[in-house]
């Protein structure tokens, strides 16, 4: 059974960090691809980032490029999203998702076939 377990949300002054961790198992971890995506009341799911993890490359959506950042430790399947500089439009329902992928450009969509529960982040400007 795949199990995604996002934690590390809270509230944070804009401007802030947060650093969000996604416990992983039941599926090889090092042979695909995790991410996140977010969810805020009124609006649509927005892909937030994908992490290849055999290739080590990462897509991040236009509006977190430059101020999240994400990682995985491949020993712990852990994944992590470093998020910093965070601005009030930030806030959402962040969530975990297994296996993804993400194209970014002319139009942006994101996938996935698994994700858990999420962690809330909210940010006071």
């Amino acid at each position: 059974e795949v199990q995604l377990q996002a934690s590390g949300g809270g509230l944070v002054q804009a401007g802030g960090s947060l650093r969000l961790s996604c416990a992983a198992s039941g599926f090889a971890f090092d042979d695909n691809s995790i991410g996140w995506f977010r969810q805020s009341p009124g609006k649509e799911q927005e892909g937030v980032s994908c992490l290849n993890n055999t290739a080590g490359s990462a897509v991040y959506a236009d509006s977190v490029k430059g101020r999240f950042t994400i990682s995985s430790d491949n020993v712990k399947n852990m994944v992590y999203l470093q998020m910093n500089n965070l601005k009030a439009e930030d806030t959402a329902a962040y969530y975990c998702a297994a296996p993804c992928t993400y194209y970014v450009g002319s139009y942006d969509h994101f996938s996935y076939k698994y994700s858990g529960k999420g962690t809330q982040v909210t940010v006071s400007s």
